[in-house]
Parts: structure tokens; sequence; C-alpha cells
């Protein structure tokens, strides 16, 4: 199972920040609106040895910031999916924190329809489940407008928020991803065949917990939600706790 693949593998796609040659499962890691494959930096550092963290940079941020924004679900899983098939040679399990859990389903859905290949498993991390529908309009506001969502979600570092220079740099990028993750809607097709494990805050203004047990309805193998106390970036006061459940389900 030697693996010699290094960080800058498979373009700019994919970030492997701690790679794990021997390691019998490949997580993927697929950031929120606006986020980056920096984000789950701590998730790749502290996972145990048995897992090889992939993190998936989207286009149009940080060292991929000059290439085209792509502002739509489909085509991005469609991007996502591609870049992944070289690392299918492992089994492959996915963890996406809001719009990343959607995107998520729709590359596993992929995954199962074009090569039959089923995820050990797919963590919807703060996300309502595909099916579930709200009428959002964050993409539509002024810039002023989409800082105060970000505020509001506290996902991003405050000092960031309050550098003009760099957030006119990555607002484009915000904007394209909420557009995406606010226009997606669900076509019906097949469950997935999957475990799937929901996981949200308990103070998520962007998300409830019925909704995330809705992601029941979109497997046909187990199903269960974990809640933590916290808001839509819970996972900043739970790594440990949340790394623990995710490694407990890919041994």
């Amino acid at each position: 199972m030697n693996d010699n693949r290094g960080t800058a593998d498979n373009g700019l796609w994919i970030r492997r920040f701690q790679p794990r040659p021997e390691a019998g499962v490949r997580l993927v890691c697929l950031p929120h609106a606006g986020g980056s494959a920096s984000f789950f930096f701590p998730m790749a550092k502290a996972m145990p040895e048995g897992v090889d963290v992939l993190c998936v940079q989207y286009p149009g941020r940080q060292d991929r910031r000059s290439e085209p924004l792509v502002d739509n679900i489909p085509d991005l899983a469609d991007q996502v999916y591609a870049a992944l098939l070289p690392w299918a040679d492992r089994p492959l399990a996915f963890f996406g924190h809001s719009m990343g859990a959607t995107l998520a389903f729709e590359v596993a859905r992929r995954l199962e329809q074009e090569k039959d290949i089923v995820l050990t498993a797919l963590f919807a991390s703060a996300r309502r489940a595909p099916s579930i529908v709200r009428a959002e309009n964050v993409h539509e506001r002024d810039d002023d407008g989409i800082v105060r969502e970000m505020q509001r979600l506290s996902g991003t570092d405050a000092a960031l928020l309050g550098d003009e220079e760099i957030l006119r740099m990555i607002l484009p990028a915000i904007r394209a991803d909420y557009r995406a993750a606010e226009t997606y809607r669900y076509e019906p097709g097949p469950a997935l065949r999957c475990p799937v494990v929901g996981l949200t805050g308990d103070a998520d203004p962007k998300v409830g917990v019925d909704e995330v047990a809705a992601w029941g309805r979109h497997t046909e193998a187990s199903f269960e939600v974990k809640v933590y106390a916290g808001g839509h970036f819970y996972l900043t006061g739970h790594q440990g706790a949340v790394i623990e459940e995710v490694a407990r389900r890919l041994r």
C-alpha cells in the first residue's frame, strides 16, 4: 500500500497536509462557503495514522485566486469528482462542512452512479439535508451585507474581516460560494448506499436539528445525528470530540 504522492499532487484541487501513505482509508474534507482547504489543517494533523486526509481547495481562493470561480454545485461537484478519481484506489470517506456537505453528497452520488464506488461514510456537518429548501439570498446582498453574515456566523477571523484589502480579494469567492449553496436544488434520485452521520451545533442559525435529521432520507444505510454545543462553527470548540467520532467510525 505504499503511496509516495505528496502535498502538491492532483493539480491544485487536493491539499494533503499530513500524508499517511500506509493509511487504509482516505478522508476527503470539503470546506464551507468562503472556506479553503486550510480550514481542515487541524483535522488533518490530528487524525490517527490509519486515515489519510485530503482537503479540497476550491478555485478562486488562496493560491487559486486567479482561477475562474464556480458558482453552482453541479459544476463544482463534476470537477471535484474528476479530481478525486485518482485517489479512489483506497476506500473514501467524506467530511463536508456547510456548503461542503451538500457538495459531498453530490460527489458521492456521482461516484456511486458512475463508478459504483460507495463511500465508507459521509459526515454532513452544519448543513440541512439536500431535499430541504430554505429561502436564502446572502449572495444577492452588497459587500457589507455579506460581511455582516460572516460576522453573524463567526466563521472568519475578526481581524480578517477588518482588513479591507483582504476582503476585496476574498469577497468574490465568498459570493460565488453563497450563490452555489443558496441556489442548489436537489434532483430526486436513488438514496446513497453509504452510512451518513449528521453533525450540528445546537445553536446554529443556519440549520435546525430536524433539518439535519432529514439526511436520513438520503441513505439506504445507517444514519445518526450528533449534536454539539455551539453555532455554525461548533467544530472549533469540539475539534477533539469530532475527530474522535470520525476516527471511530472509520476504524
